[in-house]
C-alpha cells in the first residue's frame, strides 16, 4: 500500500520566515549580498535646462541651478552575482541633501527581469525594461537605447583616447546615491514612499579613460529622457570597476 504524504498549510511563522521577495515559493531575485565584476561604465555629463532639471528632481533634495548637470550612463554587467549578465542604460542628476553631494537616479533602463524586480522592490530603483547596448565599433565606444523598435539615445565617444587618474572617479562612486520608493497600497494610494539612500561598497576601479563624446536623446512617450535635453556636452568616461551594490537606508518619509 502507498502511502501519501498529507501536506500541511503554511503557517504564519513559514510565511514571515520566507518573505523576502515575490513570489513567496519562488522569488524573482535572490537574497544579497550582491557583486558585480568588470562592471563597465560609460558616462557622458551634459548641461540641461535648470528648471526642467529642478522640476524632475523630488525635495528635500537639491540642484544647482547655476550648473544644472546629467549624467547619461551606460553599463555593462556581464558578471553579477544573483542578477546575471544585462546591460543598462539612464540618467543619473547630481544633487546635495542636507549639504551632502551625492546622486539621484531619474530613471533607468534594463534587459533583464531579475534586477528589474530586485532593483524597485528592494532599494526604489527606477527600473524599466528596454534594450540598451554597450559595444566598441573599430575607434568608437558607443552606447544605444531602444524600447521596442524605438531608438531613445544614442552616444559615442573616442575609445579610450585618454588614460585620467582614477582618484576623482573613485570619490564620485563613493558618493551617496538616492532613489525615490515608491510601494502602493492595495487601493492604489501610496503604502510606501521614502527617499532611500544607498552606496557602492568594496570597489575596485580598474581603469578610467576620457575622451570627445556625442550624446543624442529622442522623445518617446513612456521614456521621457529628451525631457532633460542636452545643451552642452561637459565630459565624457569609460570605466571598468568590481564592486558591490549596498543595501540602503530610508533618509526621508514622505508619508510622515
Amino acid at each position: 500500500m502507498t502511502l501519501i504524504k498529507k501536506e500541511t498549510a503554511m503557517n504564519e511563522n513559514e510565511v514571515r520566515k520566507n518573505a523576502f521577495a515575490m513570489p513567496i515559493t519562488n522569488p524573482a531575485y535572490p537574497k544579497g549580498p550582491y557583486r558585480f565584476f568588470n562592471r563597465e561604465y560609460f558616462v557622458i555629463t551634459y548641461r540641461t535646462d535648470p528648471y526642467k532639471l529642478r522640476a524632475a528632481v523630488p525635495e528635500p533634495l537639491m540642484v544647482d541651478m547655476d550648473n544644472p548637470l546629467v549624467k547619461y550612463e551606460f553599463m555593462r554587467m556581464p558578471d553579477s552575482t544573483g542578477f546575471g549578465d544585462y546591460t543598462e542604460s539612464g540618467q543619473v542628476i547630481p544633487v546635495t541633501f542636507k549639504g551632502q553631494a551625492g546622486s539621484y537616479s531619474h530613471n533607468m533602463f534594463l534587459n533583464d527581469d531579475a534586477p528589474i524586480a530586485g532593483g524597485r522592490e528592494l532599494w526604489g530603483f527606477p527600473k524599466e525594461y528596454a534594450e540598451p547596448s554597450l559595444r566598441v565599433e573599430k575607434d568608437t565606444l558607443v552606447g544605444t537605447l531602444d524600447r521596442g523598435s524605438v531608438r531613445i539615445a544614442t552616444a559615442s565617444m573616442g575609445y579610450k583616447h585618454k588614460q585620467e587618474d582614477a582618484a576623482h572617479t573613485l570619490d564620485a562612486m563613493k558618493a551617496p546615491n538616492y532613489l525615490l520608493k515608491i510601494i502602493p497600497h492595495v487601493d492604489g494610494t501610496p503604502r510606501i514612499c521614502e527617499l532611500v539612500e544607498y552606496h557602492l561598497e568594496d570597489i575596485d576601479l580598474k581603469w578610467v579613460y576620457s575622451g570627445p563624446a556625442g550624446l543624442q536623446l529622442f522623445s518617446h512617450a513612456l521614456a521621457n529622457v529628451a525631457d532633460l535635453p542636452v545643451v552642452e556636452i561637459v565630459s565624457a568616461s569609460h570605466f571598468k570597476a568590481d564592486l558591490t551594490l549596498g543595501l540602503g537606508k530610508v533618509v526621508h518619509d514622505y508619508l510622515k
